[in-house]
């Protein structure tokens, strides 16, 4: 007895030593990948399956740890340097952080060029689930199919329909909430509703759906397609990490789960097969021009290398869903949520609302005034830059490489990097870096107005940065602005916006606005990032 205690005793003991060792020999294989470049030393790189699945720690970054720590504990700060390393000892890749233009410029635009840089195999996993898609694809040629076949979707004539769509959706939405009979309107959560909004525009300009505020899609009169959005948005990492079996199990909470994806992956099958059909017996002139029919039509037009088979269909829908709703509806939620604390700012816009309009009897804004509204523009890109919905830029060295990590005036100061190290553009990082945006915790429509110099050095060089950087940035980026500007000029040209404060129960007293900022104007992940629940009060504009 005493004999088979020691034995495993012993074999306990050489296993633990086994383990430590290979993660000793990992953490210094890290070290060495990144060029020993200081940074943090973690478990878990903030990114993998452990790193997001437990919660924050002083030991455990994050998946946001770029926002939670940019005050306190800023790792850009606490290393003098604009790129740093973070490297786990347990379980990930050794990565860079950046947040420097420079140095996203020679990983995502000539890294993507050379071949030295492309998408990391395991960070497209929630938009691959559906299947091949413009947005995540690894492939150098599977990414110029899918561009090629997307691409021409976003043009003149749809970004008409978006504003069209918009204007709709916005007069059913003032009917439908019983807006038009009141002067004053609380909203605890103005998420509730420009995420409806927004997958209305998606649902219509999008697929081609007839339908109306108060009828949201659904499949066969089962879940609406908004809940399913939201349910998948809370339990992608469920979707990818758990196995086959997992989605057996007899829970509710699973079998709600696989009922969503059946019912998200039936709704998208039918469409795509009603919209081959409709297009397979009519003219190029008959065929709708939302986006889901002239991806169909464009792809059924070339039977070869550039065919889209279904599966690679949904998945350009899949994709087209998320990025065009779920981050527009948190973009235009933060937007919101800083306006309602800059009443000026709405003036502004206001005013030049009525400059453009000046002498329509109607009153009527159209989409050809789209160019002459900045002042909305602006204010949906400052929302949009102090809340990132793509929080970061992931490429993989797929070569033993170099990158420059001085600026453009200094001396060259070459970092090696190895084959298979992940270098990641922090996006808030950037947008918050003072180089680039003076006062980056200042809401300031003007730094991006067409006369401003504040920005010049990003307003020339990468346009905006909220939509990514490089070859691979946002198709759909004037998509989402042009259903931004027009819901933003009409709801303000109706309404004033301001924050909806809290009463302290106990004295009576409301929050002030510098405290309704600090409680709600804070980050939140989902599958991009958001703000908090942003309570609002609107009141009609006489």
């Amino acid at each position: 007895m005493c004999c088979i205690d020691l034995s495993w005793t012993t074999a306990t003991t050489a296993l633990v030593a086994a383990v430590t060792i290979s993660k000793v020999f990992k953490f210094l294989s890290g070290l060495k990948a990144v060029n020993y470049l200081p940074g943090l030393w973690v478990p878990f790189q903030p990114l993998s399956v452990l790193g997001v699945l437990i919660p924050e720690r002083s030991w455990n970054p994050g998946v946001i740890f770029v926002w939670t720590w940019r005050h306190t504990r800023n790792i850009y700060r606490r290393f003098n340097s604009n790129t740093v390393s973070v490297v786990p000892f347990f379980s990930g890749a050794p990565s860079i952080y950046t947040r420097s233009l420079d140095v996203a410029k020679q990983v995502v635009t000539v890294g993507h060029k050379t071949g030295a840089f492309g998408k990391a195999d395991d960070m497209g996993r929630l938009f691959l689930f559906w299947g091949p898609n413009v947005v995540a694809v690894t492939s150098q040629d599977q990414w110029k199919k899918h561009r090629r076949i997307t691409a021409p979707a976003f043009n003149k004539d749809t970004y008409q329909l978006v504003w069209n769509a918009t204007h709709k959706a916005y007069s059913e939405m003032i009917d439908c909430e019983g807006w038009a009979e009141k002067g004053t309107i609380d909203v605890r959560r103005i998420q509730s509703l420009t995420i409806k909004f927004t997958l209305i525009i998606m649902a219509t300009a999008g697929f081609g759906l007839p339908f109306s505020w108060g009828e949201p899609p659904s499949h066969d009169g089962r879940m609406s397609i908004q809940q399913c959005l939201e349910i998948i948005t809370l339990r992608n990492t469920f979707a990818i990490a758990a196995p086959r079996w997992a989605w057996k199990l007899p829970l509710p909470w699973v079998q709600q789960t696989r009922e969503v994806f059946d019912t998200m992956r039936a709704f998208m099958n039918s469409h795509i097969q009603a919209r081959r059909e409709a297009i397979g017996s009519s003219a190029d002139d008959d065929t709708p021009k939302d986006i889901l029919s002239l991806f169909v039509r464009a792809s059924e037009h070339d039977e070869g290398k550039l065919h889209l088979d279904n599966k690679e269909l949904i998945g350009n829908v899949f994709a087209l869903l998320f990025a065009g709703h779920e981050t527009t509806s948190h973009s235009l939620a933060a937007t919101l949520g800083f306006l309602s604390l800059h009443p000026f700012i709405q003036d502004e816009i206001v005013e030049q609302v009525h400059e453009v309009t000046k002498g329509r009897e109607s009153g009527e804004i159209t989409f050809d005034d789209y160019s002459k509204l900045d002042k909305a523009l602006a204010a949906f890109y400052e929302g949009v830059r102090m809340f990132p919905s793509g929080v970061y830029l992931i490429r993989e060295a797929k070569q033993d490489t170099v990158l420059n990590l001085s600026g453009v005036v200094e001396e060259p100061k070459m970092l090696p990097v190895k084959k298979g190290t992940h270098v990641i553009v922090d996006m808030i990082g950037v947008h918050y870096n003072p180089e680039y945006f003076p006062d980056p915790e200042e809401f300031k429509p003007a730094r991006w107005y067409a006369n401003s110099t504040s920005n010049a050095y990003i307003a020339g060089g990468e346009d905006h940065t909220g939509f990514s950087v490089g070859p691979r940035s946002c198709l759909g980026k004037k998509f989402a602005t042009t259903e931004a500007v027009c819901f933003l000029v009409l709801l303000l040209r109706d309404w004033r916006v301001e924050p909806l404060l809290s009463v302290n129960v106990s004295t009576g007293e409301k929050e002030t606005k510098q405290e309704w900022r600090k409680r709600v104007m804070q980050a939140k992940m989902t599958i991009t990032l958001g703000v908090r629940d942003v309570p609002l009060t609107f009141t009609k504009r006489v």
